[in-house]
């Protein structure tokens, strides 16, 4: 069974309370729950991580790099700025998909760029917390050869 990690940024474990009318009403539990049991469905072991801590997300990125494993990464605000989260996930030797659960392009201009876009596998945004789930569905068909 592959491993996979879902590393998600800062915010993101208040999914639910925060922002519903942008996030929707599913709580973080509840993210992590579909995508454990998605991941079952599609054969892959799935592993949902949070922080707030640029540091921590770039450590997870090179455990993944070093693990050879695929990556569903909500970067959160890092998406538009962190640098040293986009070199580490440059580093990626497994594929990695960046999802986002609105879309930021409808959203304020300083949403607009993507430091992680060029160097990810694709990008998945504005379907919700089903967003993760294309991401998701995508690392399996990829992973599969199909």
């Amino acid at each position: 069974m592959t491993r996979v990690l879902v590393l998600n940024g800062p915010n993101l474990g208040r999914l639910g309370s925060r922002e519903p009318d942008v996030y929707g009403s599913t709580s973080y539990a509840g993210l992590v729950e579909r995508c454990t049991a998605l991941g079952r469905e599609l054969g892959l072991e799935v592993e949902v991580r949070e922080t707030n801590d640029e540091g921590e997300l770039i450590r997870w990125l090179h455990e993944a790099a070093d693990g050879r494993l695929p990556v569903v990464l909500n970067p959160g605000a890092f998406t538009h700025y962190s640098y040293g989260m986009r070199d580490a996930a440059a580093q990626r030797t497994a594929p990695l998909v960046e999802v986002h659960i609105s879309n930021p392009y409808a959203r304020e201009e300083f949403r607009h760029t993507s430091v992680v876009a060029a160097v990810a596998s694709g990008t998945v945004a504005g379907f919700g917390i089903g967003s993760y789930e294309l991401a998701l569905r995508a690392l399996a068909d990829g992973l599969a050869g199909g």
